[in-house]
């Protein structure tokens, strides 16, 4: 187990150099510290809400599908980043790129991915047509936290996982 682990490490760090080496350039270094903020706590909360107040049912219902999936996958990413105290790329590998302001608590898994995908998945769900332009949307997400040197692909993956498995889940459990 433990050379699965390290294996898996090795991979995590050639990939997460990758894209935060590979892919610098002054259009990126402009738009991933924006599109990151698409997955954060302030933007997703404020989307949520405003789509509550101003979106007429049975649409606006969608919103409280995406708090519950929200909600949840977010106490397993406490839960996750209390467990497995895993350092973010940024402060374990000494070549990557920083940007201003970098988290400094656990990486693992990606909350900004898992928020992202949360509510991508709880809209996909209900009018899967729009899955063209929301699914790369959040998968911009996720890409975003690695350019960034805040999260391993792993923790990425996980993340979009447990984002889409809690928006299943909302999505089941709420009435239609």
């Amino acid at each position: 187990m433990k050379r699965f682990a390290a294996r898996l490490q090795n991979v995590d760090d050639r990939w997460v150099s990758y894209v935060n080496q590979q892919w610098k350039c002054h259009a990126m270094d402009w738009l991933m510290p924006r599109v990151t903020h698409l997955g954060g706590a302030g933007f997703t909360l404020l989307f949520l809400a405003g789509w509550w107040l101003l979106i007429p049912s049975p649409s606006r219902n969608w919103a409280m599908e995406g708090f519950i999936a929200l909600a949840g996958s977010h106490l397993v990413v406490r839960l996750g980043k209390a467990t497995w105290h895993r350092m973010r790329p940024y402060l374990q590998l000494s070549d990557l790129n920083t940007f201003p302001s970098p988290l400094k608590d656990y990486s693992f898994p990606s909350g900004h991915t898992t928020a992202a995908f949360s509510i991508v998945m709880v809209w996909i769900l209900n009018a899967p047509v729009l899955a063209f332009v929301l699914l790369p949307l959040a998968c911009a997400v996720g890409l975003s936290r690695m350019y960034l040197g805040l999260h391993y692909p792993t923790d990425v993956a996980v993340g979009a996982w447990l984002g889409s498995i809690f928006a299943v889940l909302a999505h089941w459990w709420f009435p239609h």
